[in-house]
């Protein structure tokens, strides 16, 4: 694939990635602080296994900053900002193994996310954060994992049209 192409593509899913994480912004709020669905890890895992961790990094960034430019407060940046470097970190070295399917990464990155997010918030509020600790891991794991269910089926599709495009 040329690099136009790719940039084009990663440019394609950091939109992608933005246009989900409005569309999660709108969604009511399910009454635990900090749970969201994490539609937007869906372009991030694609970039992931279409290219690698850099291209991912690129789509989460990307995602991350213009969702704070547009809607966010410089708190929410530091929580998303922990949250998605955790994640990525974690599902890059589970990708690197080799040993996870795409929805095993998901929910690993679901489940770090979380956590990259707990951790701002003890940084920013104290220890009385980690009480809503188990219930974002649980959150976190189910959400994952549907992420990554849906993610596994358009990597599939996707890695055959970039395969053909040459």
């Amino acid at each position: 694939m040329s690099k136009s192409k790719k940039i084009a593509l990663c440019g394609v899913l950091a939109g992608l990635a933005f246009a989900l994480s409005y569309i999660e912004m709108l969604l009511p709020s399910i009454g635990i602080v900090g749970a969201k669905l994490g539609l937007a890890n869906l372009a991030v895992l694609i970039a992931l296994y279409l290219f690698s961790w850099r291209e991912a990094a690129a789509v989460s960034g990307v995602r991350i900053i213009l969702s704070w430019l547009m809607f966010g407060s410089f708190t929410g940046l530091i929580y998303s900002l922990c949250g998605g470097v955790l994640s990525l970190a974690v599902m890059s070295i589970l990708k690197k193994i080799d040993k996870f399917s795409p929805v095993g990464v998901s929910i690993a990155g679901g489940v770090g996310h979380n956590l990259g997010q707990i951790l701002a918030a003890f940084a920013l509020l104290g220890s009385g954060i980690f009480g809503y600790l188990p219930l974002l891991i649980i959150f976190g794991a189910v959400f994952g994992g549907i992420i990554g269910v849906v993610a596994a089926i358009l990597i599939k599709a996707l890695k055959k049209v970039v395969k053909a495009d040459g």
